[in-house]
Formats: C-alpha cells, sequence, structure tokens
C-alpha cells in the first residue's frame, strides 16, 4: 500500500511540472535598436535639456557634406522618418541625416513643446485646456536650433551648412511657419505638417502680412522653399482648411523667389498626416537645388 501511495506522489509530481514551468516567466528579450542611429541629450544655453535622436547613412559623405534634415517632436516621429530614411539608401539619389529634436521621456509628447513652439497663449477655443501652460518660447527654441544644435551636428558629422531643412507637425508647423517669417533664410527646405495657425491666429497673420511685405520690397535675400501637407480627415477641421487657405495666400509670391508646394493625403486624420508624410518630405528636403 505504501508502495502504491508513493508511485502516486510521483506521477502528481510529474503531472505538475509542465505547469509549474509553463508558469515561470521567460528570460526578457533585448528591446529593438534602430542600425545606423544615435541618440545623446544636450542641454541649452536656456536651461531647458533636449534628447537628440540621429540617423546617419553608411559610408563616406559626399563632397560638400551631407543634407540635414531637422525633425520636431522626435520622440514621437523620429522612428518613421530615420527607418524610411536607411530604405532610401537604396535608391539612387542624395543621402541625409536626420536629426530628431525632442525631449528627456519616453512619451510621445512632452508638454514643454507648447512653450517652444508658440509665441503666445493660445487665443482659441479649440484649444483652451492648454491656455495655462507655459508658451512663447519660441524664438528661443530657434536660437537653439539653428545655433547650438546645429553647431553640435556639426562637430559629430560631416554636414552640409547650405542644405538644412525643418519639419514640423501640429503646433511643430506652425513654429516652421514661424521661422519662415522670421528666419527665411535659416533652412534650406521648411515642411509645415497641419500647421496649428489657429493657436493664436492674430499674431500669426501678421507675421504673414510682415514676411509678404518685406519679401515684395526686396527684403529678403534668401528664402527657404516651403512644402504644407495636411489631411482631409482632420479632426480639427480647421487644420485643413487653414493649410489650403494659406497656400492660396502664399502661391502668388513665387513672383519673388518664394516656391511652395502642397498635398492634402486622402484618408489621413492629424495624427497620421505625419507618416504619410515621410516620403515627400525627405525627398523634398534633400533634393537640390
Amino acid at each position: 500500500m505504501k508502495a502504491v501511495k508513493t508511485l502516486a506522489m510521483l506521477a502528481a509530481v510529474a503531472l505538475a511540472a509542465p505547469a509549474l514551468a509553463q508558469e515561470k516567466p521567460a528570460p526578457a528579450a533585448p528591446g529593438y535598436t534602430m542600425p545606423q542611429t544615435a541618440t545623446f541629450d544636450m542641454k541649452a544655453a536656456h536651461g531647458g535639456t533636449y534628447r537628440i535622436f540621429v540617423s546617419f547613412p553608411k559610408g563616406a559623405p559626399p563632397e560638400g557634406g551631407y543634407p540635414v534634415l531637422y525633425i520636431l517632436d522626435g520622440n514621437a516621429l523620429f522612428a518613421s522618418f530615420a527607418e524610411t530614411r536607411r530604405m532610401m539608401e537604396w535608391s539612387p539619389g542624395d543621402k541625409a541625416i536626420v536629426v530628431g529634436v525632442g525631449y528627456p521621456t519616453d512619451e510621445a509628447y512632452d508638454v514643454r513643446r507648447i512653450d517652444d513652439f508658440t509665441g503666445a497663449p493660445t487665443t482659441s477655443g479649440a484649444y483652451a485646456k492648454f491656455a495655462k501652460e507655459k508658451s512663447g518660447g519660441w524664438d528661443r527654441f530657434l536660437d537653439f536650433l539653428t545655433g547650438e544644435l546645429r553647431s553640435e551636428i556639426g562637430k559629430r558629422y560631416k554636414t552640409n551648412a547650405d542644405r538644412q531643412s525643418l519639419f514640423g507637425h501640429s503646433l511643430g508647423g506652425l513654429f516652421a511657419l514661424h521661422t519662415l517669417y522670421t528666419r527665411p533664410g535659416a533652412f534650406h527646405a521648411i515642411i509645415a505638417a497641419s500647421p496649428s495657425i489657429f493657436w493664436h491666429e492674430a499674431i500669426t497673420l501678421k507675421e504673414e502680412r510682415d514676411f509678404a511685405a518685406r519679401l515684395k520690397a526686396g527684403g529678403v535675400p534668401k528664402v527657404a522653399r516651403l512644402l504644407v501637407v495636411a489631411g482631409d480627415r482632420e479632426e480639427a477641421i480647421l487644420e485643413r482648411w487653414d493649410a489650403e487657405d494659406f497656400v492660396q495666400r502664399i502661391a502668388p509670391l513665387s513672383a519673388w523667389g518664394l516656391r511652395t508646394r502642397s498635398e492634402i493625403f486622402a484618408g489621413e486624420g492629424h495624427m497620421t498626416v505625419p507618416v504619410r508624410a515621410v516620403p515627400a518630405t525627405l525627398r523634398f528636403a534633400v533634393n537640390w537645388p
């Protein structure tokens, strides 16, 4: 009888063993690291710290250095641009460096972007919930972008100072237009995706009118070319309407040297426009002239 009980206990242990093995968690697999990329944190002269993401080509740089495309909201958008840039290396054409400018966080977006991308608190009811957030720092951020950061990227990689481009989406698109209006020669190309012109509409429209007047008067010796994109399913329809109206207003300035292109992406909402815009942005940024 004792032998029978012993055999029964052994059988029970044997049957339980697979179940116990299944309950033990598997070792964590390593995370995916994107090839041909690097990241570093950089403290700006104004005191803020930014997380910088870089995607770079293989091989020797071209004569004159690589074109550089700066992507705002780097935490959210860098990966899409970086992998597409890497795939485009397989096709004939210019290689480029992509630099994502973000914040030291694992979140896609950081509230600091409101301060960095705007000139004042919002006057739009659509953005009322953000009215109390810190804002108005876009010139300070632009100084960092075109000064300290550009210099640092130039130290780490061989870059072409005459082929620097900027991509911004939503509030980043608003910032991109501010850059065009106030420092029109700072970039070779500017891409504004679903720009939130209505954040503080009066300020932005005045900047546009002042820029147009200076351009017509011959006071802008060098001006970036401009690509404006939006989606036909923008949740805030003003972002589509404003983009369309803006392009109609700005297109006549081609007579004074502003080259503008635009596209409305079918089937895309506000948050999917940047992904759809990646190939068009890279081609627009790296093509020469």
